[in-house]
């Protein structure tokens, strides 16, 4: 028995596509060795200024919490969301909940983040609202991922 699917529905929706197009933008961009410190956290910042209002009050005190706390990171765009990379790696990115029209923002972390735990760890944390117990555990994994 062979079972048939619809092929009608898009391989990316609208938000992904635009996301791609962000990612070659920044790749051809660091390619061309435009690249400055400088120059990608003002984008970042910009980025972070457009976001919605609860979209952009996380993503502000999610980029002051990883400045603060580790002072080699690099700020820059990643996929056209706010991520953050320590020896030319990106660690961890934070994509907004309104990025691909989600309930939820998110912080998440790339295979460089050293959060390695076991044989099991999370990747990803969901974020609704910011604690300042929130804040210090995300404090403590940033820190701990970016080595």
């Amino acid at each position: 028995m062979t079972k048939t699917t619809d092929t009608t529905a898009p391989a990316f929706t609208d938000e992904e596509r635009a996301a791609m197009k962000e990612r070659s933008t920044e790749v051809k961009r660091q390619r061309r060795g435009k690249a400055s410190r400088e120059d990608d956290t003002r984008d970042l910042l910009e980025k972070i200024a457009e976001l919605p209002e609860h979209d952009r009050r996380l993503a502000e005190r999610v980029h002051a919490i990883v400045t603060e706390s580790v002072p080699d990171v690099w700020p820059k765009l990643w996929y056209g969301m706010p991520a953050y990379a320590v020896g030319g790696k990106t660690f961890c990115f934070f994509q907004p909940a309104s990025k691909f029209k989600y309930r939820y923002s998110t912080l998440g972390f790339n295979d460089p983040a050293h959060l390695d735990d076991g044989t099991m760890w999370p990747t990803a944390f969901a974020i609704l609202d910011l604690t300042s117990a929130d804040e210090e555990r995300i404090r403590e994994l940033v820190i701990r991922a970016a080595g």
